[in-house]
């Protein structure tokens, strides 16, 4: 018989993760593979599973993740939002902790759209005198 799982949607700038968490030993896969083979940078994998490091559960929950879209950095982004909402799920306890450092609030900035005229979003041409 499975145990029960817990579910989470994240997203983060054009990323979107679905984070399934479940009572095990501790194993993170994402998209089929190893969580240390997906993020090989240090620094971007505990942004990812900082969460878990917060309420202290990393060895005793098994994370599964589907992350599509974006870049490493709003992957990363969207699996923390998933997996805090997949927490809270787990454990209602864990709310104002996981609140009271901001992992539960969707960040809204996006890339900000090109204009016709400038090189980027806000970048203009070079500008002569004469």
């Amino acid at each position: 018989m499975a145990d029960t799982i817990y579910r989470g949607t994240g997203r983060r700038k054009s990323s979107t993760a679905r984070v399934i968490i479940q009572p095990g030993s501790g194993r993170i896969v994402v998209n089929g593979r190893d969580v240390a083979n997906y993020f090989p940078v240090e620094i971007v994998r505990q942004h990812a599973l900082s969460p878990l490091a917060l309420t202290q559960l990393a060895g005793r929950l098994d994370v599964r993740v589907l992350v599509n879209g974006g870049g490493t950095s709003g992957q990363a982004g969207a699996i923390r939002h998933g997996l805090a909402r997949a927490l809270i799920l787990y454990d209602a306890g864990l709310r104002g902790q996981l609140k009271k450092v901001g992992m539960l609030t969707r960040d809204p900035r996006e890339v900000e759209r090109k204009k016709y005229g400038l090189h980027k979003a806000r970048k203009a041409p070079q500008f002569s005198k004469r």
